[in-house]
C-alpha cells in the first residue's frame, strides 16, 4: 500500500495514526499519557498544518528562496510550540516533565513529518 500523492492528505492519515496510537497508550499504560494530551495533539496538529500550508504557498510564490522558507517554518513551529507550553505550564500544571515528555515526542512526530516533506521537495526544486 502506498500514500496518497497529496501531502495534506498524507498529513491527516499520519495524525489519524499518531491519534490511534495515543489511544491505544492511553488504555494500556496511562501513567505516561499526560491527561492534557489531547491539548498537546491538536495545537500542535493545528499549528504543522498551517505551517505547511504556508510553506506550500510560499513555496510557489517564492521558489528561489527555498531555504529561507524552510527556516521560517521551523522557527514558527519552534516560538508556537515555546508559547503553547508556556501558557499550559504557567498556571501550575501537575506532572511538568511528563506534559514536557509528551508534548516532545508529539512536537517529533511532526517534525519527522516536516523533514518528510522537505526532503520530498527539494528533488522538484533541483530541476
Amino acid at each position: 500500500m502506498t500514500l496518497p500523492k497529496n501531502m495534506h492528505l498524507r498529513f491527516f492519515i499520519l495524525s489519524g495514526i499518531l491519534a490511534g496510537l495515543i489511544l491505544i497508550l492511553q488504555v494500556l499504560v496511562p501513567q505516561i499519557i499526560h491527561s492534557h494530551i489531547w491539548h498537546i495533539y491538536f495545537f500542535l496538529l493545528i499549528i504543522s498544518f498551517f505551517i505547511n500550508v504556508l510553506n506550500a504557498f510560499l513555496l510557489k510564490s517564492f521558489s528561489e528562496n527555498f531555504f529561507q522558507i524552510s527556516v521560517l517554518a521551523m522557527i514558527l513551529r519552534l516560538i508556537g510550540s515555546l508559547v503553547f507550553v508556556g501558557i499550559e505550564v504557567w498556571p501550575g500544571m501537575e506532572n511538568i516533565i511528563l506534559f514536557i515528555g509528551d508534548f516532545f515526542v508529539i512536537f517529533l512526530f511532526y517534525l519527522v513529518f516536516d523533514i518528510y516533506a522537505f526532503l520530498s521537495n527539494l528533488r522538484p526544486i533541483s530541476k
